[in-house]
């Protein structure tokens, strides 16, 4: 496919990507719905005369795309999604005149990705994360449990989750302070109260519910593709002195609450299909309701890199890929509704920290240091067991195809101190 805007190969928005999300600029500071193509957002807003006489089944599209959320958009549903991003490839090929001549319009429509503030992309009702990466539960369970106890016995039968803080999301750039919280110094001493010490990243992926569920269905395997709109990175800081102390019995809470970062630019659904693969062999065989047919997992090169406070270079810390994940983004779901909850247009569900086999493959410094009894080396000769405060870190993530790129942009986000709390 070739379009009419430029597009360097290494992009991550060609055109076969054409990914949406909320943006605004200072000439217009009311936040509408966009498309990125090569280092421009294509203002859907702005087209809405093309949408009308060429999309007759769009409902509305001035409502739809001048909303400050997906949400809308997405309720409509699979054949929706398919048509406008039908639609899209066609008006921005280099071989269709309709956009490309007419100058006016190109001025209105085109905004440099450089002048675009971004923001959340849909209104995120919940939030659920997932436990999915086989790898990355067992060198956790490893760590704390020992080997013989790694998985815990219902790992291998169902996709374990929790419900998370959807108020506390952030998009990509949002700076965030280091959480307080309780921990414990010694197993055998109270807890104190302060900061963090062992605050860290998560490298995960999450996907938007396009159309949900009413309360009491569910949705099934085989549909469950239908229902999910696109993907984007995450990062799902942790502070894990704070997790280890609160965790039991009932889960993640303040060393998981106070903030997570996703990347801007939603991937549909339909851009990923070229990379879907086979996931990893399921043993033993999952229930009914969570069996697959064929591949569903996806071919996403994933990266995690770091760049301490006082550096200026972003060292690689890991390089994993969402096929390694064991239980799928549809198995997640239909898991999510058989018990009949109801499901929403704009939900967000994490899969969990996506590790591999191998060192370079951990996605968390947890692992990576395993818990801190490693030092990590970044450049400059500069060591970190954990994140410190003005350290960044930055998540990527594409697809390769035969010649282009389809990508996820950056998840970028900085630890700030935290602010002193009176106990």
């Amino acid at each position: 496919m070739k379009s009419f805007i430029a597009i360097a190969e290494e992009s991550h928005f060609p055109l076969e990507n054409l990914p949406y999300g909320i943006f605004s600029t200072v000439d217009s500071p009311n936040p509408r719905v966009g498309v990125a193509i090569g280092d421009q957002v294509l203002d859907l807003a702005a087209i809405n005369d093309l949408f009308e006489s060429n999309l007759p089944q769009l409902p509305n599209p001035r409502s739809v795309f001048t909303q400050s959320s997906l949400n809308q958009f997405m309720s409509l549903g699979k054949q929706i999604w398919q048509a406008t991003r039908k639609f899209l490839q066609r008006i921005l090929a280099a071989d269709n005149s309709e956009l490309r001549d007419n100058h006016q319009l190109r001025q209105r429509a085109f905004v440099p990705q450089s002048m675009a503030t971004m923001y959340l992309p849909a209104s995120i009702g919940d939030y659920t994360d997932f436990y999915a990466s086989k790898e990355h539960a067992t060198n956790v369970g490893c760590m704390f449990r020992g080997k013989d106890n790694a998985l815990m016995p219902n790992w291998v039968h169902l996709p374990v989750g929790y419900h998370g803080r959807s108020s506390s999301i952030v998009v990509s750039g949002t700076n965030l302070k280091r959480p307080n919280g309780q921990r414990l110094v010694a197993k055998d001493q109270p807890p104190v109260f302060g900061p963090s010490l062992k605050l860290d990243y998560e490298l995960e992926m999450a996907f938007f519910v396009g159309t949900g569920n009413h309360l009491g269905d569910s949705i099934p395997i085989e549909k469950a593709k239908d229902h999910i709109f696109g993907l984007v990175l995450m990062n799902d800081w942790s502070a894990r002195d704070i997790q280890s102390w609160e965790y039991v019995p009932l889960g993640p809470f303040l060393g998981k609450s106070f903030g997570t970062t996703i990347s801007p630019w939603v991937v549909t659904l339909d851009a990923l299909e070229p990379f879907i693969v086979h996931g990893p062999h399921q043993d033993p065989k999952p229930l009914p309701y969570l069996r697959e047919e064929g591949p569903t997992a996806y071919n996403i090169h994933l990266e995690a890199k770091m760049k301490a406070s006082n550096s200026s270079v972003y060292k690689t810390l890991t390089r994993s890929n969402l096929k390694y994940m064991y239980w799928s983004i549809t198995q997640q779901l239909a898991h999510h509704t058989v018990n009949g909850c109801n499901s929403r247009s704009g939900d967000l569900c994490g899969t969990g920290t996506i590790s591999g086999e191998t060192k370079d493959a951990y996605g968390s410094l947890l692992e990576l240091t395993w818990n801190g009894a490693n030092e990590i080396q970044l450049d400059e000769g500069i060591t970190r067991k954990f994140i410190e405060d003005g350290d960044e870190v930055l998540l990527t993530g594409y697809c390769q195809g035969d010649g282009y790129r389809v990508g996820f942009g950056e998840c970028l986000g900085t630890i700030l101190p935290s602010i002193p709390r009176a106990i």
